[in-house]
């Protein structure tokens, strides 16, 4: 009887130790298993399984050990789909495609004529506009590639001012009427663009700054409509997997509207806001230093070197091959990057500078590196970073210079690119692989709406360097491809340590935020022919589901 007893007596206590563990199970928010994880960390390593609390990630392990260990209000089997970090454009303009979608969508148009029509359905749609604006277009994409001139705008839209954009954002086409209320006549000088005439008659074709005459007349939408515009385009951007984003050539007016919306819970999205260095941004900045929040970064300024290559506003050190006469310009005056390089290291700002052309990246590169002298970690980068002469290319390890890139531009470019250069310089263009050397790392974005929004574009056009006709088949000058590795941290760990986030996102591990994606194929093993067709399953910011069914 005594025996009994105390064998009772221990299963009870057996019992208790049992249910004990299991109410000390540590408490999570989310439990995500049955996943292919990749980690991004510095030894790339892989997992099954990410468990989440306050929005942070705790544990990333095995699916066994976390469900032992986690007790999560929610689980979500991911059936074994491929997880990654969330995914990061290290640079686009976000704000600027929230405007672009009150405008006509020329993207893709394969003629003027196409143009001209979508510009008419998009005015029966919206007959009480004020203007008729559209952007996307690029004449390289035409049977004729000649740049258009105005005359059939005046024709079909007299009382109507028009102007639409080229897809690169540096060239314009107005009608008269545009012209007139901005009072552009032929003999009008602009610093940093240009006003084309022939036989003293406007053309309507704006080359950089000489659009933004006509655009400062176009009427301000409403913070309401602006708002409205911002919250649709993010459901755009969660959709395809993007957690932050580098918003390039920003006002305060948008800073302060992103960070209001933020704070509302209106907004969810990350921005790192690039700065406009006018005259509003630079004093306010100055005196009260970089502005930081959750999910608010301002602590740089955008600069715009040059122009474009496609509309021959890249600045090179030789004659294009296609106008011998021409070379580009810069935007500014040498003496006025210098200047601005001195002042925004003395305030600790970061410099991001838009250079195309091989003469813009040299100028832009050592006055750089006039100001860091050598190894540093101020992270000051080089936007595009497209033409870059070969002796020039050891500046950007010399003085630790960031390339920040877009793949897709290659691929865009890549038809007439030889045309612009000669097929001696096109070999200097779009050199990733080279670059990342540099560094032993390169950010990658995809500068959208000037590209496509999707980040697995941009994926597929670095290690492919095919564009999605997935031509040429052997890949575009294919030695500057970049592994799937190099690509997969391109848009995570070395985005964010472009921004000087890398503590807090582009790797999952614990203590960083939980911003991750899944998707319905694994990027990194099925054939690059296959990569663009790839789906968002789920977009997670901060452990909530932004995208995906609820």
């Amino acid at each position: 009887m005594i025996k009994k007893q105390n064998y009772l007596g221990v299963a009870a206590l057996v019992g208790l130790s049992l249910l004990s563990s299991c109410s000390q199970k540590n408490q999570a928010d989310l439990l995500v298993y049955n996943a292919n994880v990749y980690t991004v960390n510095q030894a790339f390593d892989k997992a099954q399984a990410i468990a989440v609390k306050d929005g942070k990630i705790l544990e990333v392990g095995t699916s066994e050990a976390l469900r032992q260990k986690y007790e999560a209000a929610q689980e979500v089997d991911a059936q074994g789909k491929p997880l990654y970090p969330g995914l990061i454009d290290a640079h686009a303009h976000f704000y600027g495609y929230a405007m672009n979608q009150r405008e006509a969508d020329l993207v893709g148009t394969t003629s003027f004529a196409e143009v001209v029509q979508r510009l008419q359905e998009h005015r029966r749609k919206h007959p009480e506009a004020a203007w008729l604006s559209g952007r996307g277009w690029d004449q390289n994409d035409w049977a004729v590639k000649q740049f258009p001139t105005k005359d059939t705008l005046d024709q079909l839209f007299p009382d109507v001012p028009v102007i639409i954009e080229r897809v690169d954002g540096h060239a314009s086409l107005a009608n008269q009427k545009a012209l007139d209320l901005a009072g552009i006549t032929s003999a009008r000088p602009v610093q940093g663009g240009m006003i084309e005439a022939k036989n003293n008659k406007l053309t309507g074709l704006l080359v950089d700054r000489a659009s933004d005459l006509v655009y400062s007349k176009i009427p301000t939408p409403s913070v309401e409509e602006i708002s409205q515009s911002l919250k649709e385009a993010e459901q755009n951007i969660f959709a395809v997997g993007l957690t932050t984003v580098v918003d390039a050539g920003l006002p305060k007016s948008a800073v302060d509207l992103f960070d209001s919306l933020q704070k509302k819970g209106d907004l969810k999205l990350r921005i790192y806001a690039m700065l406009s260095p006018t005259p509003e941004n630079k004093a306010h900045f100055y005196k009260n230093g970089p502005y930081t929040t959750d999910r608010l970064t301002v602590r740089s300024f955008k600069v715009y070197g040059d122009g474009a290559l496609g509309s021959r506003g890249a600045c090179l050190l030789h004659p294009y091959a296609d106008r011998p006469n021409e070379t580009g310009f810069l935007l500014e005056t040498v003496q006025e990057y210098k200047d601005l390089a001195a002042e925004l290291y003395q305030h600790n700002f970061q410099m991001n500078t838009h250079a195309i052309g091989d003469s813009a990246n040299r100028l832009i590169l050592q006055t750089y590196g006039n100001v860091l002298k050598g190894k540093n970690d101020r992270r000051w980068r080089i936007e595009h970073a497209q033409v870059v002469n070969p002796a020039d290319v050891p500046l950007f390890g010399k003085y630790s210079i960031l390339p920040s890139v877009q793949p897709t531009h290659a691929t865009s470019d890549m038809y007439w690119a030889g045309e612009r250069l000669g097929l001696d310089r096109v070999k200097h263009a779009y050199a990733f692989k080279a670059l990342l050397e540099q560094n032993n790392m390169i950010p990658l974005g995809s500068d959208f709406p000037v590209e496509h929004i999707n980040p697995l574009f941009g994926f597929h056009s670095a290690v492919a360097r095919q564009d999605a006709k997935n031509y040429p088949a052997a890949g575009f000058q294919r030695e500057n491809a970049l592994t799937r590795e190099q690509a997969l941290r391109g848009t995570t760990i070395w985005a964010a340590y472009a921004n000087f986030e890398e503590k807090q996102k582009g790797s999952l591990e614990p203590g960083k935020v939980a911003d991750f994606v899944i998707l319905d194929q694994d990027i990194m093993t099925i054939k690059p022919e296959a990569i663009r067709e790839v789906k968002v399953i789920s977009t997670y910011l901060n452990g909530e589901k932004v995208y995906g069914q609820k």
